[in-house]
């Protein structure tokens, strides 16, 4: 199957590239900009994707590596773009099934079922998750290959 070009998910280590100083914070920057060009790409993220930001934000926190208040700004930025929110269940069951098929967490897996739910493709800063799925029928790309 094809994948739709208009039609993105991109995952939490890309996102949050965005506002870390980050290897391929550029890229990242790259595909967010896709949202606001005249004919946009679509980008589709699970509803896990802000607790996952969220997250991310919180352990940097903890490391002094950001203030509480850019990581407060920082989630509250990422709610105001143009995502595509996807029901976690509707892609409960799917993830499941791709975590076990290919050993991935469940957490990856959701984002992987993301991409296959709108026939799209999921964009990744994680080389692990992309070399688990080398040869699968998936389409991932590596953010650093963007």
């Amino acid at each position: 199957m094809k994948p739709r070009k208009d039609a993105l998910v991109v995952d939490a280590s890309v996102a949050v590239k965005l506002f870390l100083p980050e290897e391929l914070a550029d890229r990242a920057e790259q595909i967010f900009s896709l949202m606001d060009a005249d004919d946009p790409s679509v980008i589709f993220v699970p509803e896990l994707f802000f607790l996952e930001c969220a997250n991310v934000f919180r352990s940097r926190c903890k490391l002094r590596a950001m203030k509480p208040d850019e990581a407060k700004a920082a989630l509250e930025i990422l709610h105001s773009l143009p995502l595509q929110s996807l029901s976690m269940k509707e892609l409960s069951g799917m993830a499941l099934d791709l975590a076990l098929e290919h050993d991935l967490s469940v957490y990856d897996a959701c984002y992987l079922a993301a991409a296959a739910y709108i026939k799209g493709t999921l964009v990744t800063a994680d080389r692990k998750l992309v070399r688990k799925l080398i040869g699968s029928e998936h389409h991932v790309i590596w953010l650093g290959e963007w």
